[in-house]
């Protein structure tokens, strides 16, 4: 009988790193043209701080290329390049996604012992990444009856204008995404279009954090502030 091993997840948010405006102050992205030194300092503390053996960044392209990670890196390793999600059952590895509207993904088998991590956006949603995060899972001993998944932040349907014809477009890939504004105008909301493509897929198990990354200004947006850092979820298996 297996023995059911902890799953971890956690989401940072602007606060507590080195960064100075605008990327104030726990950027944790090499993209975004802040300081190389403080960037690495701060995901030194995110290592540090969560007890990882080490964690996987990715170079975030929105598709759906996923990383199947087999030992930690090493702390100078260049992001994953190409690859907008990872999977692996080794232990206090962190799987990171950065974001700052698109929609964190973690995934985790408590169960067979394997995690994953997804960077979900318009596109890569719409591409399919998390379906082929769930199978990349599979292929390591997960079972999707027993898989779970929290989305992280990202910006809701009700802040999420898109033109018509994008919406449509999107929905007829990711049906459950299209949605309205407040002031009724065309939307996506991405993560409604998660939910139901997991529960599509067997994934029974979803949680969300409720929170909108345009509307709470303790996250970073993209959409809102344009020059901006970019936030974490990140998830991992207990090392003991």
């Amino acid at each position: 009988m297996q023995t059911a091993v902890r799953v971890r997840r956690v989401m940072t948010t602007r606060a507590g790193g080195r960064s100075s405006a605008p990327f104030d102050s726990f950027n944790l992205s090499r993209r975004v043209g802040d300081s190389p030194a403080n960037v690495d300092a701060n995901r030194y503390r995110l290592i540090r701080e969560l007890g990882l053996r080490g964690a996987v960044f990715l170079d975030q392209v929105h598709g759906t290329r996923v990383e199947t990670v087999t030992a930690p890196p090493p702390r100078s390793a260049p992001d994953v390049p190409d690859t907008d999600a990872a999977v692996t059952a080794e232990p206090g590895i962190g799987l990171v996604v950065l974001a700052a509207d698109c929609a964190p993904v973690l995934l985790g088998d408590p169960v067979a012992g394997v995690v994953g991590a997804a960077h979900a956006g318009r596109v890569g949603a719409a591409a399919g990444v998390v379906p082929a995060t769930v199978e990349a899972m599979v292929a390591l001993g997960a079972r999707i009856p027993d898989v779970e998944v929290l989305l992280g932040p990202a910006v809701c349907g009700l802040c999420y204008e898109v033109p018509a014809a994008m919406r449509a477009e999107v929905e007829a890939r990711l049906p459950g995404s299209a949605a309205r504004t407040r002031q009724g105008t065309p939307s996506l909301d991405v993560r409604a279009g998660l939910v139901r493509q997991l529960h599509d897929l067997g994934v029974s198990k979803v949680g969300m954090d409720p929170r909108c990354t345009l509307e709470d200004r303790a996250l970073f947006s993209h959409r809102r502030d344009q020059r901006t850092g970019r936030h974490a979820g990140v998830t991992w298996l207990d090392a003991g």
